[in-house]
């Protein structure tokens, strides 16, 4: 059986905890944030979890840790 390949983007965008939860960075954090309120600016510094349906999608893409 051949080993299986990484998806790169994936990799580059989601990380996996120690109890294989699956995180991404929250969007919007660039520009355009002068208009939001502070307790927005600051909840976007957190990383967000993702919904079941997506979480097993993307461990298929990143077989390996």
């Amino acid at each position: 059986m051949p080993k299986l390949k990484t998806h790169k983007g994936t990799k580059k965008r989601f990380r996996l905890t120690g109890r294989n939860k699956v995180m991404h960075r929250t969007a919007g954090q660039d520009h355009f944030n002068t208009r939001e309120s502070g307790n927005a600016t600051r909840n976007k510094r957190r990383d967000a979890g993702l919904d079941k349906t997506s979480r097993s999608t993307n461990k298929k893409l990143i077989p390996y840790r």
